[in-house]
């Protein structure tokens, strides 16, 4: 007989803001729907570095080395240090199952969702050895696999929830069982993007001391900033923006002192990023799979970039975008000026694909869980089939 009570755990680090986004996303979405589940939000470092040794020892949590470097756009680099940081998982494999063996020994959980990449075999394997028969599902944050070991990892009977076509096929062509492979309809975004809002868009770009008549171009590049953002501004000296810096005090401060032709408005972290958002005309940054996403499902056609500064995980995620035609790819912001006014130019034609888009992933990811706690998990739908659409 099902217990009353089934406890989910989300795991998520900080590397970045999608996954603890994802988590708190599928945690809030559980709670609106009132199902009769514990959740808990698994930070995967406090479990695998319990007593803080490597802030102990360097000053600095293990995310907020990666974090920096996406603050300052020192990105160059990050490929090869990620087949470093993958190599000493390797290493590490048998200490890490040891770990989290006995966390998940002690916290006796009903299933377990990752939303990080790498540590998903050591993680299916702690829980098959401390918990058989519980399911373990990973939820891609990302719109694709960057293969070898990041998130599909072959020879896994775990399940996968993939929000694009691509990742679907890659899951399928690493031996996957079609059972256990899940499409979504996108990434995962807070329930606040699905909430009606109506507003005075005119009223709310007077607000922010922008000219409602100008197309706004919303500047965004992932919850830390990124130095390019200034440059962005600068570039397009003549077109009005509204740049979401985050917790980027010092990019804040630059864009806000800012002398331009157009008006510039600089917005440093808020929770009212879905209404800021539909304040703009279009979107500009960087390829992340949370930024894009979540203009995509505000009705924003994207300019976004592809470069050898692209990170390995988002490289893909431009490609998507000239796939579907919902925006412009360029591979510098000496590309920018002349895309960005070719946008505007069939500004209208572009929305309108924009808008075919459809997003419910997060709520199609709870269904999951709840077919996975019942033992009735739906089959892989046909790739390609509902899963151009990334809604995010």
């Amino acid at each position: 007989m099902q217990r009353s009570m089934q406890t989910i755990d989300l795991v998520y680090f900080d590397a970045g803001g999608g996954h603890r986004a994802a988590a708190q996303a599928l945690r809030g979405v559980i709670a609106a729907q009132r199902r009769p589940w514990n959740v808990r939000l698994v930070q995967l470092m406090h479990v695998l570095d319990p007593t803080d040794a490597f802030r102990r020892v360097s000053g600095m949590a293990p995310e907020d080395v990666y974090n920096r470097q996406l603050a300052r756009g020192w990105t160059f680099g990050v490929g090869s240090e990620l087949r470093v940081l993958q190599a000493m998982i390797r290493i590490g494999h048998p200490a890490l199952v040891r770990s989290l063996r006995a966390h998940w020994a002690v916290t006796r959980p009903d299933l377990v969702v990752s939303l990080v990449p790498n540590f998903n075999r050591a993680m299916h394997e702690a829980l098959r050895a401390a918990r058989p028969g519980v399911p373990f599902v990973t939820v891609m944050t990302d719109f694709a696999d960057v293969p070898p070991h990041f998130w599909i990892e072959p020879g896994q009977d775990q399940h996968l929830a993939c929000g694009t076509a691509r990742a679907v096929q890659q899951a399928l062509e690493a031996g996957y069982a079609a059972d256990r492979v899940h499409a979504t309809s996108g990434m995962i975004l807070r329930r606040e993007f699905y909430q009606p809002d109506p507003f005075d868009r005119d009223a709310a770009r007077r607000a922010l001391g922008l000219d409602p008549r100008r197309p706004t171009g919303v500047v965004m590049f992932g919850g830390h900033g990124s130095a390019q953002m200034v440059r962005v501004a600068q570039t397009l000296d003549d077109v009005q923006l509204l740049c979401l810096c985050g917790h980027n005090d010092a990019l804040l401060d630059t864009l806000r002192t800012m002398r331009r032709s157009a008006p510039l408005a600089a917005v440093g972290f808020t929770g009212e990023v879905p209404r800021l958002l539909r304040t703009a005309d279009f979107f500009i940054g960087k390829p992340g799979p949370g930024s894009l996403s979540e203009a995509l499902h505000c009705g924003l056609p994207v300019v976004t970039f592809r470069n050898t500064w692209t990170m390995p995980q988002e490289r893909y995620n431009a490609r998507w975008v000239q796939e579907n035609d919902v925006g412009r790819v360029v591979a510098s912001t000496r590309a920018l000026a002349p895309a960005v006014h070719g946008l505007l130019g069939e500004l209208d034609a572009v929305r309108a694909r924009v808008a075919r888009t459809s997003n419910r992933a997060v709520f199609e990811v709870v269904d999951l869980l709840a077919a996975l706690l019942q033992e009735d998990v739906p089959r892989v739908a046909a790739p390609g089939r509902r899963l151009r659409a990334l809604a995010a």
